[in-house]
């Protein structure tokens, strides 16, 4: 199995020069031994993997005594560096070569153009590695047959030769990169900079820190309120904006859509009606069953009034997390959920008062339904206006206890039965006899019978028309006063949640923190560094430094003579 992870060799020595080769292995045809299958297609890979990098120099190795032309090494080269930009041929064997024969159109760059051209040289055989032969000898050998066998080619052949065009090469490439290269460098430098700013440096007046990252948050949350923050969201609404919405479309909308007559049907008018008035028969419409049925209703207001608590009270718990996403809430995480469970806990105790002073205020509208406020009498003066002829005189009373009796009650009595059957004085005798009779066989035979519900009333349409009249008057008055009580929930609620929940903690929120937070003996707890914030700011640190080591060494390049 041919693996891709490179063997690193440093040689250190004053007569080479400063260079990185990278050596890839011969592409092999045919399996040898264990070999996988596939060999010749890994071979491959690797090499591309490696000579597909625009900044490298391609050195196509090429035997001399072999056709130039089935050259793999020159055919993958062109696969990778079409223009031959960073192509370089090295002709090798040039020893080895059939007698006759010679390399000087290769090396002249006749038979096959290289860009960057063509070079020869002469490696030590494997008779001359078995007798360990030196590297030094083997130099002073290729120079040798150099200038014997290529006299007019010597100087521009050769290890050395080949050595002293490739750092010619590499560096004038590393020079047409540069600016690219500069570029790239001092973006990777600036990030990892602002990223070792954000893990901070290390911690040496504590007290003081934690009063920074206290008044930090602090700060950051009451601005998220006030919509004045640095990081201003743009894909949802949060804070303050988030309990605008709250108030004034989902309270708004939810108080909008209750029915002022919901759940009452006119079977449970007219039963309040009937069961205000008592064993006597009512002259005016009571006010006791208006009362009693608006109450039902307003005490309707209540839950959706809390439940608007609840929704500001999560986005404020919300605005928690927003303004904790600060390195050093990362930084010291034993402070981040300490200042959590703070504010948590100052929400906590806030929700309480806020649902008292919202349920007293539907108390409050409980407590005394003005009759006389100003919209309520406007109402009511024009349902009186569109009485019909016979029912004028009725209007709301407190009950049946204040009709006055004489001649005025008799009135409104005839008034709302318009049609009273004949008095027993006014029947002729011949009746009064006959109904007499009727009414004691009647009486004796099917007992005395009792007059229909008022459910079954209502069913077979047996109202009156001062009943329905009645019912709707009522339930007009009823609508009439919700939307008043509406209208004031719909503001003070909003108003009073501002007041004890929302403003109270933006006021008390840092004393809060202070008061819990910054005590002596919890400071070093508290700026326990996190293991992962401490590594990450260690490779920052070492990142940074070789980045800014290569920024010198590219200015130095930039600097440096060529030749």
């Amino acid at each position: 199995m041919v693996s891709s992870e490179a063997i690193h060799l440093k040689v250190y020595s004053p007569n080479v020069l400063n260079l990185t080769l990278v050596d890839l292995p011969g592409i092999t045809k045919v399996p040898v031994g264990d070999q996988p299958e596939d060999i010749e297609k890994q071979i491959n890979s690797l090499c591309l993997h490696y000579i597909s990098n625009p900044n490298c120099i391609i050195l196509a190795v090429t035997p001399a005594n072999a056709d130039m032309a089935t050259s793999e090494s020159l055919k993958l080269a062109k696969e990778v560096d079409p223009e031959g930009k960073r192509t370089l041929c090295v002709l090798t064997k040039l020893d080895l070569m059939d007698h006759g024969t010679d390399a000087h159109d290769l090396l002249l760059n006749r038979v096959i153009p290289v860009k960057l051209g063509i070079i020869g040289v002469v490696n030590r055989s494997q008779a001359d590695i078995n007798s360990k032969k030196s590297i030094t000898d083997a130099l002073a050998y290729e120079a040798s047959f150099l200038q014997r066998r290529y006299p007019s080619l010597a100087s521009r052949n050769g290890t050395v030769y080949l050595a002293k065009t490739l750092n010619r090469l590499l560096m004038h490439h590393i020079r047409d990169c540069l600016p690219e290269l500069k570029t790239r460098v001092n973006v990777m430098a600036a990030q990892f900079q602002t990223l070792l700013n954000s893990f901070g440096t290390e911690v040496e007046d504590k007290g003081q820190l934690l009063l920074q990252i206290i008044t930090k948050f602090n700060t950051a949350y009451c601005n998220t309120i006030d919509g004045v923050s640095k990081d201003i969201e743009t894909s949802e609404l949060c804070g303050g904006a988030r309990i605008c919405y709250i108030f004034h479309e989902i309270f708004y909308s939810t108080l909008g859509r209750i029915d002022p007559m919901g759940g009452l049907t006119t079977l449970d008018v007219l039963t309040a009606i009937r069961n205000s008035t008592g064993p006597r028969p009512a002259l005016f419409v009571p006010e006791v069953a208006f009362e009693l049925l608006v109450k039902r209703q307003i005490r309707r207001l209540e839950e959706p009034s809390l439940r608007c608590v609840e929704l500001v009270h999560e986005e404020m718990q919300r605005i928690i997390q927003h303004c904790g996403t600060q390195q050093e809430m990362y930084r010291f995480p034993n402070l981040h959920e300490r200042i959590v469970d703070v504010v948590t806990s100052l929400l906590r105790r806030r929700l309480q008062p806020t649902n008292e002073m919202v349920t007293n205020l539907v108390a409050i509208e409980l407590a005394y339904i003005n009759t006389r406020h100003p919209d309520f009498t406007e109402e009511l003066m024009v349902h009186r206006q569109q009485a019909p002829p016979g029912l004028n005189n009725l209007t709301l009373a407190e009950g049946p206890s204040q009709a006055q009796p004489g001649k005025r009650s008799q009135q409104q009595a005839v008034a709302r039965h318009p049609n009273p059957p004949p008095s027993r004085a006014q029947r002729p005798n011949d009746v009064l006899q006959e109904a007499d009779s009727s009414d004691a066989a009647s009486a004796a035979t099917q007992g005395f019978q009792m007059p229909p519900d008022i459910q079954t009333q209502v069913q077979q349409h047996q109202l009156s028309a001062a009943e329905k009249h009645d019912c709707d008057l009522i339930s007009q008055l009823i609508r009439s006063y919700f939307q008043i009580v509406r209208k004031n929930i719909l503001d003070s609620v909003p108003k009073a949640i501002m007041n004890f929940l929302v403003n109270y903690v933006k006021d008390n929120l840092q004393s809060e923190l202070v008061s819990s937070l910054y005590k002596t003996d919890e400071c070093n707890g508290l700026l326990k560094e996190s293991e992962h914030v401490a590594q990450r700011r260690k490779e920052a640190s070492e990142m940074l430094k070789a980045l800014q080591r290569a920024s010198q060494i590219i200015s130095e390049i930039r600097e440096a003579p060529m030749w």
